[in-house]
């Protein structure tokens, strides 16, 4: 049996940039995230793709000007509040009391090797070394949001769109999507931006319920489409060869 970690009364939470070395966990996340919609049959990511797409580009922008991921992680254990400060991004810590216990049925599968938060200080000629190895970190990544500036040619200004956002499903109705889509609402503001747009699927009632309670409104006249697969090859053929004219 898989073991479990338990947060009794107290789970810490906090949300960064993603980095190459979250490509395994994001993935998972991906995945995850497509059987729940259950878009599995389409889903071809890999780890290989999401290293490109996200972290490889040819032409890399800066975060927040491309395709940018935050992920969310938790632990039983209080973040160091001593961080560095991050040029490009300073991590969100929150922590949640409550009082039924989570269980982590997938502990192992989203264990954290990042340790770019370990801390180090010095008293009475002493070194005092907390430790994020893979041995003692108990930091988990419970889920993870997806997102790229966009400019629609309405507004003086661009936005962000949320193209991914999910968490886990033992980390939900914490608290844990409302601190994503707020770091992303943070970002929009710091920059300047107007808008935060996302897309969500009209039977998930309990995310909607979730996002008209942040303040969200629905745009009840859009409808998506999407040319893709085979559709999208032929009509880029057809439209080569002089096609029909619209």
């Amino acid at each position: 049996m898989a073991e479990k970690i338990s947060f009794n009364t107290q789970i810490f939470g906090r949300v960064r940039l993603a980095t190459e070395s979250d490509v395994p966990h994001l993935h998972k996340l991906m995945y995850q995230m497509a059987k729940y919609h259950n878009y599995t049959k389409v889903f071809n990511a890999t780890e290989a793709s999401v290293t490109t797409n996200l972290f490889k580009s040819d032409n890399p922008c800066p975060p927040f000007y491309s395709v940018t991921t935050f992920i969310l992680e938790v632990s039983p254990d209080s973040f160091p509040q001593n961080t560095p400060k991050n040029p490009i991004f300073d991590p969100i810590l929150k922590t949640v009391d409550f009082d039924s216990p989570i269980l982590d049925s997938e502990l192992e599968l989203f264990r954290t090797n990042n340790n770019i938060f370990n801390t180090v200080s010095q008293v009475d000629n002493q070194k005092l070394f907390r430790s994020t190895s893979n041995e003692d970190n108990n930091v988990f990544v419970a889920g993870y949001v997806l997102f790229y500036p966009c400019y629609s040619g309405y507004f003086e200004k661009p936005g962000f769109f949320i193209e991914n956002m999910f968490v886990r499903e033992c980390y939900r109705k914490c608290g844990f999507g409302k601190m994503l889509f707020s770091a992303v609402a943070s970002q929009a503001i710091k920059m300047g931006f107007t808008k935060v747009d996302w897309l969500t699927v009209g039977w998930n009632e309990n995310a909607i319920d979730f996002y008209l309670g942040i303040g969200a409104y629905i745009m009840q006249e859009v409808k998506r489409f999407r040319l893709s697969g085979e559709g999208l090859d032929a009509f880029a053929t057809n439209d080569q060869d002089g096609g029909d004219k619209v």
